[in-house]
């Protein structure tokens, strides 16, 4: 009644008008056809359009809502409900929004009536996708990644009370908080790929050149996500942490689960109950939830709008350029991902499944752009607790017992990019080191006027002349954060140092001597692998240990780290590895990011797992938690605990169908693991069980 007072083109009154009694009989008739059409028919159009892009649906929300706002006014009798289109569409989106407000759908926080809804979409699932729909009584498991949450923001974040769940969890001692190491590559690929495949063996960076190949690897592709996914099943020989009757969501790798939603290795459309985006009917089935989210995600674009601009007028630094897109994109990571993730792991726990391993990517995003300790991340984390929150209360409506686990895949270490501190970037710098025309500001640098004259030093000509000589291809340069990447594709097999030297004498010089390069690693005909720092300091990786040469102010475990990837196939002729900061944890970032991962120093090497207490602890007393895959043996261990006495049994040789990965199925509840002895176990006795729910 309020709309048809203020908008002209909306009104509830035949020609002739009508009482005050008629006006609101005929606003409640409206009401009540728009409210029946949108339980009947939206969930109808959202199944139809699952295979729409999450931000295109979003918007598409709205103009669906208008339409079925039109059609419920032409049922109004005697024609008395009357708008045009475009104030059809503003109707439906109020009218959405103060049913949000005022009644049970606002929460995606702590409320009742949307557990409840959850609740019975998850038990018709159930219903139509198995005969048994009774759940174990042994416990169930979620995990939850806060994806690029350090050890120390998350330390900082629960004493601060920004994250009050987490707070409580560590204060009552439910929880333990125990740090983790990552592998050289600090970045999500690496990382998850090592936790729900239990390998990360050749993924060097986020993004490398592969020269058998002739292609580039990018973690957060599709197909390069396949692909990876494809390999770490045929190393392992496992289908993943989740194959047995688990959902993975949000997440770039599937572990196995026949569940997935907004999988990006899975991202094409499988089959009707396991397709990716499949997870969106389970929230934009409820058109106030789909309008909720769709102004909130506005809301949130206007939010990093005021603060890029409020971070412009007070000329804060380390900054760096939010225009363009990045807003929207933003607002996609920390709203309409997380809603639909949060929503999909709340109808895996109503719906009883034994596990379930979602990532919340919103802190990540924001603090590339904003910085790791900055006010807008902490408003992420914020938000985030409350999403742990309301998981914890829908745990204790579940037909089973939940464990929450949180944990990360790696920190952010802060600090001002390699562009923006000395002019170029590191492509700029081997090209000027290679005697390549650069552009014309990068060569007006200190650093490329300097690279120009060691070539010039070297060749004992003018860089022009060397520039042009022969049809060698130029080197590819990529970068993974504050690791940078260096590989000649047309040399078919990784360059040795005295290649290197050969071809560009003045190359490894420039960086290793460059005051933002901290150190280099690269493989020589003599010596094997050797690290190589400024000042012509070159030491054998084989005989470097923590806290030596230039890998000495790196922290533990760095040596071990560099070991480790120089081991893999497709290791880049030369890795570069930004300098470090140890007494203010900077680092400098070869992407254009003020809050970065991917390589070593500082706390993205660190990264969390926080265990309810009732779980055994991850690593003895004393020792640490080293690298992606022994995380993966501890969470796999975690699966089997409280599953009765453990036998051994005859595992069925798995089948890989690439390069899509087929996850290995098994006849029983909880996940094989494998022991020091080499023989699998599985809880005893063996209960055939039902997956396809």
């Amino acid at each position: 009644m309020l709309l048809a007072g203020i908008l002209p083109d909306f009104k509830l009154t035949s020609d002739d008008g009508d009482s005050m009694t008629r006006v609101a009989v005929t606003a409640a008739l409206g009401a009540a056809a728009f409210a029946l059409l949108s339980a009947l028919v939206w969930p109808i159009l959202v199944r139809a359009l699952l295979l729409v892009p999450a931000l295109v649906l979003g918007l598409v929300v709205f103009f669906l809502n208008g339409a079925v706002l039109l059609i419920a006014l032409h049922l109004i009798p005697d024609g008395r409900g009357e708008a045009g289109p475009e104030t059809a569409v503003v109707v439906a989106a109020v009218m959405s929004a103060v049913a949000s407000a005022t009644g049970g759908a606002l929460a995606v926080r702590d409320d009742d009536a949307y557990r409840r809804r959850l609740y019975r979409l998850a038990d018709r699932r159930r219903r139509r996708g198995s005969e048994d729909t009774t759940c174990p009584p042994t416990p169930g498991t979620v995990f939850i990644q806060l994806d690029g949450v350090g050890h120390e923001v998350l330390r900082r974040a629960a004493r601060d009370d920004v994250m009050p769940t987490i707070n409580s969890w560590l204060h009552d001692g439910s929880h333990r908080l125990t740090p983790w190491r990552t592998d050289w590559s600090s970045q999500t690929g690496a990382s998850q790929l090592g936790i729900l495949h239990g390998s990360n063996h050749d993924v060097p960076a986020f993004r490398w050149y592969e020269k058998d190949t002739g292609e580039t690897q990018v973690s957060n592709r599709p197909t390069s996500a396949a692909e990876l996914q494809r390999r770490a099943v045929a190393h392992t020989g496992d289908g993943g942490l989740l194959t047995v009757d688990g959902a993975s969501r949000g997440n770039l790798f599937s572990g196995g689960a026949e569940q997935v939603a907004l999988v990006l290795s899975v991202a094409a459309r499988r089959g009707k109950q396991n397709r990716s985006r499949a997870g969106y009917f389970a929230y934009f089935s409820d058109p106030a939830n789909a309008v909720r989210t769709v102004l909130s995600f506005f809301a949130e674009v206007g939010r990093e709008i005021g603060q890029s601009t409020r971070s412009r007028l007070r000329k804060e630094r380390p900054r760096m350029g939010r225009g363009g897109l990045y807003p929207f994109i933003r607002a996609f990571a920390t709203v309409v991902e997380r809603d639909v993730v949060v929503a999909a792991v709340i109808g895996d726990m109503l719906a009883g499944r034994s596990a379930v391993y979602a990532d919340l990517v919103a802190y990540d995003e924001v603090a590339h752009h904003s910085g790791p300790f900055g006010r807008d991340a902490r408003k992420v984390l914020e938000r985030l607790d409350r999403s742990l929150a309301l998981l914890v209360k829908v745990a204790e409506h579940a037909s089973r017992p939940y464990r929450i686990v949180v944990l990360s895949d790696h920190g952010q270490s802060p600090g001002e990019t390699f562009r923006g501190r000395y002019g170029l970037t590191l492509q700029d710098l081997v090209r000027a080191g290679c005697g390549l025309p650069v552009p014309r500001k990068a060569g007006r640098t200190r650093s490329g006027a300097e690279a120009r004259a060691a070539v010039r030093a070297a060749l004992h000509r003018p860089v022009e002349e060397g520039a042009g000589k022969g049809k060698r291809s130029e080197p590819i340069v990529l970068a993974s954060g504050n690791l940078g990447l260096v590989s000649f594709p047309d040399v078919p097999h990784r360059m040795t140092r005295e290649e290197i030297d050969a071809r560009n004498p003045a190359l490894l010089p420039t960086l290793a001597n460059h005051p933002g390069i901290g150190f280099l690693l690269v493989r020589s005909e003599e010596h094997g692998a050797v690290v190589l720092g400024a000042r012509g300091v070159e030491v054998p990786l084989a005989e470097l240990a923590d806290g030596e040469g230039p890998l000495a102010d790196f922290g533990p475990g760095a040596a071990d780290a560099v070991r480790r990837t120089d081991s893999f196939p497709h290791t880049a002729d030369i890795m570069v590895n930004s300098m470090y900061d140890p007494l203010d944890g900077e680092v400098l970032a070869f992407e254009e990011q003020i809050g970065s991962h991917g390589g070593l120093g500082g706390a993205q090497s660190r990264p969390f797992l926080l265990s309810p207490a009732e779980l055994s602890e991850p690593v003895p007393q004393g020792e640490d938690l080293v690298g992606a895959e022994q995380v993966h043996r501890v969470l796999r261990r975690w699966l089997t605990e409280g599953h009765g006495p453990q036998i051994p049994m005859r595992v069925t040789p798995l089948s890989l169908d690439p390069p899509a990965t087929k996850p290995l199925e098994r006849p029983v509840e909880n996940s094989l693991r494998r022991e020091p002895g080499g023989a699998s176990f599985a809880a005893t006795p063996p209960e055939p069980q039902d997956n396809s729910a």
